[in-house]
């Protein structure tokens, strides 16, 4: 097998795997993984991409499935994994700054988009600020200080885990 075919194979394994994984934690932790009010386990891993770009469609296909399988209307499926891609996207161009920029993105993201699916898909009552506070706080929780414990942990072996990451 060519090297070019090897990369590709070992980036959409992690890919895939990265989005195995999201699912699973989502799942796993789901009674507090949706609604107005929610600390996403599964948001911790958002900081991949500071590792690896395979972390990018791996965390958007992990939402999409989790926001699927979660019974989310449409709106969330759609705005909500986009959320994550964004944040996704945005934390793989920060990969070469401040380890403390990489969970910014998809707090961000989060906060500006969640809370108008809540609004406008569920119809929640509460007003925009405090959703954008409450989804904050979730994600400040789940993003940053899960996602850098994450970090911490994964950043020792970069270079042997993450083979395929175009740094």
């Amino acid at each position: 097998m060519t090297k070019k075919k090897t990369l590709s194979v070992l980036f959409m394994a992690q890919a895939a795997m990265i989005a195995a994984i999201y699912v699973v934690l989502t799942m796993v932790f789901a009674p507090f993984s949706y609604g107005e009010v929610q600390v996403r386990i599964s948001e911790a891993l958002t900081i991949l991409p500071a590792f690896t770009p395979a972390a990018i469609p791996g965390l958007f296909i992990g939402c999409l499935i989790s926001n699927i399988l979660g019974g989310c209307i449409v709106p969330d499926i759609i705005f909500g994994s986009l959320a994550t891609l964004i944040g996704a996207v945005f934390t793989y161009t920060l990969r070469n700054s401040s380890k403390f920029l990489a969970p910014l993105p998809p707090i961000i993201a989060n906060i500006l988009i969640v809370p108008f699916v809540l609004r406008y898909g569920y119809q929640v009552p509460l007003p925009i600020p405090l959703m954008m506070l409450t989804v904050g706080i979730g994600e400040v929780i789940s993003c940053g200080i899960l996602g850098m414990i994450v970090y911490t942990a994964l950043n020792k072996y970069r270079h042997t885990i993450f083979k395929t990451a175009q740094n």
